[in-house]
């Protein structure tokens, strides 16, 4: 629950929410709420919180709460574990896989709590989050409302309390997935529930489009993962860079000197910046709706908004030897990773050398993402940023760095990250007649509503929300939002910040923006129309615009994909005017 908005609380949960004596939730099915009697509720707990608030916190101290039998002051502050299902309790006992076959209001929406289950089906449409609760259908809450402290209250619990069915398996509460020793995955992250998998091995997710434009800052939590390889366990205390610079002779090449972790972040000055990181493959869904491409299925989340901190790579490369006269022979610089298959190779990737070296560029060998160590699937202890640059140059786990007159020879950049025309097939692909991918095009996209939502009549207006990112620094200075396939236009507000914070990026110097920029509109419903086409374009500081449609751009790979994007909303008529 926000802040500022009332709790439900039982008494009223109970009236407002349950329209029969029992819990079966096929009768829910065959209700309709109707938006203006959930307008209804919301009215009358607005009325009456405050007098039931008081009668819950009388009663708090001496009620045990009917989730583990404890207190609710006790069960918040409890660090023990959850109470096992084989406890005295009257209630069934469901398997987790009884629970994962109610996620969607159809079958029920069940989630497990502390060892409890519960059929929150009929208090969905109740929820002030809205439908996010659905996120958590068919399995835990706890690792949501971990992100959301304020579920911690009594009020909360209580009515969770009122939904109780049962109670889970003991074994289900106890398993922990068992993975093999030789699986190379086994020693990846835990990662959060709400990522929409594109590949468990390796893992490749993406936020709900809702979630990720909440913030202005993605959490890491929520932040898209691009792994292309295991992630490796690294320990901090042994840590070494290496960094080579290759001369164009025996009397120039010089050693390879390293650096411990210790060193980056002592010898070094801290630069911090806010940077977009954004996959090449973002938005690949849409190419592959128009004709078939060959990629990890990418819908519009491949990308994130972040704080990197650490050491300029710029100063790095000079203490470890680099000069001016370098960039007489060097064009290059190449990254290897220490994420590596079974056979050895490490993820490489390289930049151009006038990127890395320069004052303005803003390279960073980042220890830290949101002011905190930089997570494992994000690269610890060292990743590079290039901002401004397409995602698969953002080396992490960064191991080695080589300055070279030539590119990385690694598969991902000699074979993969590069674009070609519509008309070049797998037949007569010349990956050599293409250049790595490096500065990305300007995007943006809708995050809110999504595609085939629905709206009422009677709500009279509908607010849009985005984001907008160009590479190589290139500003957003306007988006255009249609609500009418493209007929007609509106310019959409742009913020560089969270509401109530110090906004420090609405004015970047000239090719240094490097964030993305949040946008929303609010318009109202076309009239006499039961379907709206909802349709936005970014325009950035050199005034490069989004293409229209996709067909010109499609390549085969479906890298690049930044066509107008569009989302269809219908609109329900109210009972009434149906009348």
């Amino acid at each position: 629950m926000k802040e500022g908005e009332h709790p439900v609380t039982p008494a009223l949960a109970s009236c407002a929410a349950r329209f029969s004596s029992d819990r079966d939730f096929r009768d829910f099915r065959a209700f309709r709420w109707s938006r203006r009697w959930t307008h209804a509720v919301a009215g009358l707990l607005v009325g009456t919180g405050a007098v039931l608030g008081y009668a819950l916190n009388q009663h708090k101290a001496e009620k045990p709460d009917a989730i583990t039998g404890q207190t609710v002051d006790t069960l918040i502050s409890s660090t023990s574990p959850p109470p096992s299902s084989s406890s005295s309790s009257s209630l069934p006992i469901f398997s987790q896989e009884e629970v994962s076959q109610h996620r969607s209001l159809e079958d029920g929406v069940w989630v497990t709590f502390k060892g409890g289950v519960y059929d929150i089906t009929q208090f969905v449409s109740m929820h002030p989050g809205g439908d996010k609760i659905l996120m958590a259908a068919g399995g835990a809450v706890e690792p949501f409302w971990a992100l959301y402290a304020v579920h911690n209250q009594e009020h909360v619990l209580d009515i969770l309390s009122t939904y109780k069915v049962g109670e889970l398996r003991a074994e289900d509460q106890k398993k922990q997935q068992k993975q093999k020793t030789s699986d190379p995955f086994s020693s990846d992250p835990e990662r959060h529930p709400v990522l929409r998998i594109n590949s468990l091995k390796p893992f490749n997710a993406e936020p709900p489009p809702a979630i990720l434009t909440e913030r202005y800052i993605t959490p890491s939590v929520f932040f898209f993962k691009r792994n292309h390889l295991p992630v490796p366990n690294v320990d901090p205390a042994t840590y070494k860079l290496q960094i080579q610079i290759q001369g164009p002779d025996s009397e120039r090449a010089a050693g390879t000197f390293s650096f411990s972790l210790d060193d980056l972040k002592t010898k070094f000055p801290k630069h911090t910046i806010t940077a977009t990181i954004q996959c090449a493959g973002n938005r690949r869904s849409d190419m592959h709706k128009v004709k078939q491409v060959k990629g990890l299925n990418w819908e519009i989340s491949a990308i994130g908004n972040a704080t990197w901190s650490g050491a300029k790579l710029r100063d790095v490369l000079l203490a470890a030897g680099y000069t001016p006269d370098d960039a007489k022979w060097a064009k290059h610089v190449q990254f290897e990773g220490l994420d590596q298959d079974i056979a050895g190779t490490s993820y490489g990737s390289s930049i151009l050398l006038s990127k890395a070296i320069s004052e303005d560029g803003d390279c960073l060998l980042a220890y830290e993402m949101n002011g905190e160590a930089l997570p494992a699937d994000h690269g610890f202890p060292i990743r590079v940023i290039v901002p401004g640059v397409v995602g698969a140059r953002n080396v992490k786990w960064l191991g080695k760095i080589v300055i070279s007159d030539a590119e990385s020879s690694s598969h991902w950049q000699q074979n993969d990250y590069k674009g070609f025309s519509p008309c070049t097939d797998w037949d007569t692909v010349d990956y050599k007649s293409a250049p790595a991918i490096q500065e990305l095009p300007v995007q943006s996209a809708i995050t809110t509503p999504a595609d085939g939502a629905t709206v009422d009549r009677s709500d009279e207006e509908i607010t849009v929300k985005g984001y907008a990112w160009s590479g190589g620094g290139r500003e957003i200075v306007r988006v255009d939002v249609s609500v009418d396939g493209g007929k007609t236009w509106r310019i959409a507000k742009l913020k560089s910040s969270d509401e109530g914070q110090e906004d420090k990026n609405s004015t970047p110097a000239p090719g240094q923006a490097w964030a993305w920029k949040l946008w929303e509109l609010t318009v109202p419903l076309p009239e006499d129309a039961a379907e709206m086409e909802v349709v936005c374009k970014a325009v950035d500081s050199s005034y490069n615009v989004q293409p229209d449609s996709i067909l010109p751009i499609w390549n085969l790979r479906g890298v690049l994909s930044n066509a107008w994007h569009r989302v269809k909303v219908k609109i329900e008529e109210d009972d009434e005017d149906e009348e």
